[in-house]
């Protein structure tokens, strides 16, 4: 039932993650802070890195931690890789950014500290 739960959930942020990088808007109403969309970014990758953490500890089944770790990290910074490069090719108000890509690596860290510090990488009973 979880692993089922966790994948739709990681699923459907994905697309979430893709429908707003990839939306063509004309101007996006995120305020006056500066580099706010970065806050967004490094947000997005810690709820995508901590649902598939969720998911690959479940399907993985393993006594090791670092797997899922492991997979849902990379996942996540590929994942938003992806997007950047799909932003330069597929749209025309969008353009690939390197600092968005820190921003995902930094969201996707924070996650798994978060993971760690908070014990759910523990194999549970």
């Amino acid at each position: 039932m979880h692993k089922n739960l966790y994948f739709w959930a990681a699923l459907i942020w994905s697309g979430v993650i893709a429908f707003f990088c990839l939306a063509q808007f004309e101007s996006v109403p995120l305020g006056d802070v500066t580099n706010i969309d970065k806050l967004v970014h490094s947000f997005f990758h810690f709820v995508l890195t901590t649902l598939s953490f969720l998911f690959f500890k479940s399907k993985l089944a393993s006594k090791s931690s670092i797997k899922p770790l492991l997979f849902s990290f990379l996942f996540s910074v590929l994942f938003g890789i992806g997007i950047e490069g799909a932003q330069n090719l597929m749209t025309t108000t969008r353009q690939a950014d390197v600092y968005d890509v820190v921003a995902n690596m930094t969201g996707a860290t924070l996650s798994l500290l978060f993971i760690i510090l908070f014990g759910l990488n523990k194999k549970s009973r």
